[in-house]
C-alpha cells in the first residue's frame, strides 16, 4: 500500500470514530493495515485535513498531542473523561470498532 492509499484508509477510519470516543494511533495502524506502522500513522495524522475529528485520535497511554491545547477541551466537549495524570479514559471512552 502507497502512502496515499494509507493516509485514505487512515482518514476514512478517523472519520468513522464517534463522538465521545478515542482511537490509539497503534489501533489505528492495525485498523489501517499496518500494525507495525504506528508512527507513520501519527505523521499522516499530522497532515489530516482540518474537517476531520482528529481529536480523537490519542496515543497509546490516552495522552493528547503536545502543544495542542484544544484537543483536550474538543474530547472534553464531547464527554471525554480524563484521568488524573491527564491522559484520556481508554477504560471508558476506547473506540471498539466491531
Amino acid at each position: 500500500m502507497n502512502y496515499d492509499e494509507l493516509a485514505r484508509r487512515v482518514y476514512e477510519i478517523v472519520a468513522d470514530i464517534p463522538a465521545g470516543h478515542v482511537l490509539t494511533y497503534g489501533t489505528l495502524a492495525v485498523l489501517a493495515g499496518v500494525p507495525s506502522n504506528a508512527r507513520q500513522v501519527g505523521k499522516i495524522m499530522s497532515n489530516a485535513p482540518r474537517d476531520l475529528s482528529s481529536h480523537r485520535v490519542v496515543n497509546h497511554a490516552g495522552r493528547t498531542v503536545p502543544g495542542w491545547t484544544e484537543q483536550r477541551s474538543c474530547l472534553e466537549a464531547e464527554g471525554v473523561a480524563f484521568k488524573e495524570n491527564g491522559c484520556a479514559d481508554l477504560k471508558r471512552h476506547l473506540w471498539r470498532p466491531i
